[in-house]
């Protein structure tokens, strides 16, 4: 039996996309599994875990919804600005940071908020956790890099960088980091937070990930994705993967390469299967889909086995505090420091099966 993956997409059309993409060795098929207008704006970012998925939006809202049983899951309204950026640590919590410069974390067993941290003086445009995860980066428009220890919830290291960064990562081993500022990326080594590197490209990035430990996929404001190896510094491998600007990317591994995948403004999502021994070659295209919208941001679902424990409840109304379960790392955030957030009562939504065309997608639920 093949391997079955969802790619998620956003759009500027408000619309959230699901596709079904099923591997059984050589063959590839890709089949429409859900679209859903998801916003009263755009959508701006998106993450899943293994069950949740939450959109965020410049409706300033994050929605959730539960994968395996698919349907709306409620929605945290916390944020007051655009939602910029959301990245779940493992199944147990989500990271939200915001324009209103808010980084948030919540608990993904009853949707409570275990911290809310003022963590910059403009917009947060980006974070990331740490894959121990007891740190966490986040950069914003008061030109800062800012280190977060998530044991206690404090600021760790502050860095001035001198220029509004929009994007920030993790390596996949945590011993580097890569922060971005328009075309430039910098790489910095963790134990002595400098620069140890840096390269640019063409146009403006728009996204980034780590194919290795030591390589990066970087796409911008043109057709083309690159491969940069960081202890060079230098590019060893480009192609074109869209007629219009490349808005998001996102991998998946395979047992013998890497999945790449590409969504761009010219409504295509594109997969690619990247050899990883052979990288300076370009990778070769698996198959496309046409979502004939202008996408803005992409994740990477693999549905799990159902879980026998007990369900996860929507947000609720309560200010939280009394019943979190504290153990390890990030989840030892004390209550009481920092704002609170309350979050309205769920409304559970019945899944309408819908044909999936773009003429009916403003009327569309969350589909089966």
């Amino acid at each position: 039996m093949g391997l079955e993956i969802k790619i998620i997409a956003g759009s500027y059309e408000q619309i959230t996309f699901g596709y079904r993409v099923r591997i059984d060795g050589e063959d590839w098929k890709a089949e429409p599994d859900f679209t859903h207008h998801a916003h009263t704006a755009c959508l701006s970012a998106l993450t899943c875990s293994d069950r949740f998925l939450a959109t965020g939006s410049k409706d300033e809202t994050i929605q959730l919804y539960d994968l395996r049983r698919k349907s709306e899951h409620g929605s945290l309204l916390h944020h007051d600005g655009s939602i910029t950026c959301l990245e779940f640590y493992g199944s147990s919590h989500l990271l939200s940071g915001a324009e209103d410069g808010l980084l948030c974390v919540w608990s993904t067993k009853k949707w409570e908020s275990l911290k809310s941290i003022k963590a910059h003086r403009g917009h947060v445009t980006s974070l990331s956790v740490h894959p121990s995860g007891k740190l966490a980066l986040t950069v914003g428009t008061d030109k800062t890099l800012r280190t977060w220890n998530l044991i206690d919830g404090r600021s760790a290291f502050i860095k001035n960088i001198k220029e509004n960064a929009h994007i920030v990562m993790w390596s996949s081993e945590g011993d580097k980091y890569v922060v971005v500022v328009d075309n430039k990326v910098d790489v910095y080594n963790l134990e002595t937070a400098s620069v140890t590197g840096s390269f640019s490209c063409p146009s403006r990035i728009s996204s980034i990930r780590f194919l290795q430990n030591s390589h990066l996929a970087v796409a911008g404001d043109d057709e083309v994705v690159r491969f940069f190896n960081l202890s060079a510094g230098k590019c060893v491998c480009e192609f074109k993967a869209h007629k219009n600007r490349v808005k998001a990317i996102d991998t998946f591994p395979l047992d013998d390469a890497l999945l790449l995948v590409t969504a761009s403004n010219d409504g295509f999502i594109k997969m690619w299967k990247v050899h990883l021994e052979k990288i300076s070659e370009p990778p070769a295209l698996l198959l496309e889909v046409n979502t004939t919208a202008r996408l803005t941001c992409l994740t990477i679902f693999q549905p799990g086995q159902e879980s026998a424990e007990e369900p996860a409840a929507p947000p609720s109304t309560s200010s939280g505090g009394s019943d979190v379960n504290m153990s390890t790392n990030i989840m030892n955030m004390e209550l009481g420091e920092g704002e609170l957030v309350s979050a309205p009562q769920a409304v559970k939504f019945p899944i309408y099966v819908q044909p999936f065309q773009y003429s009916t997608l403003c009327s569309t639920s969350f589909l089966k």
